[in-house]
């Protein structure tokens, strides 16, 4: 974690008042006290392994993202279709700025190693990209959309 995460970390337990939040990272420890709650439990966040494509699964509700994590393909019961899942809490852009192209849409292939979105965490922007052959079927969550880590952001029909 960088200077700039921890200060963003501060911010996030004064404004929501939770009481204590600690990280462990690798080697690397951070605990934030902040006003008490009616709890005296930390929250604990663990840094995340990298994300795997699968079924959709409940949210985790506080995550410390890094840097982008790689995608694992799960097939989905209906149709053989993949779920793109996000690997981090943030903010979802189908394109790099608001005047540009989306980087896919519905009915747009791809190939391993294309961006598919980028997912803003802590005032940094990770390219999402496709560990998979594929054609978007569907686009599940809106433009500058908050997301959960874990959460559905595409489906698609595999190539190949």
């Amino acid at each position: 974690m960088n200077f700039e995460e921890i200060k963003e970390l501060i911010k996030l337990v004064s404004k929501t008042g939770l009481g204590k939040v600690q990280i462990e990272k690798d080697e690397f420890r951070v605990t934030i006290s902040g006003s008490k709650t009616s709890s005296d439990q930390p929250i604990i966040v663990q840094s995340p392994q990298p994300a795997m494509m699968t079924q959709p699964t409940q949210a985790i509700a506080m995550e410390a993202p890094k840097a982008p994590a790689a995608e694992k393909p799960a097939p989905v019961e209906d149709n053989n279709l993949i779920t793109i899942n996000s690997p981090m809490i943030g903010t979802f852009y189908r394109s790099s700025g608001p005047d540009k192209d989306s980087f896919v849409n519905v009915g747009s292939t791809f190939q391993v190693g294309d961006k598919l979105c980028i997912i803003e965490a802590m005032k940094t922007f990770n390219e999402i990209e496709a560990e998979v052959s594929g054609k978007i079927v569907k686009v599940l969550v809106d433009d500058s959309s908050p997301v959960d880590y874990d959460q559905p952001l595409f489906l698609v029909e595999p190539l190949g």
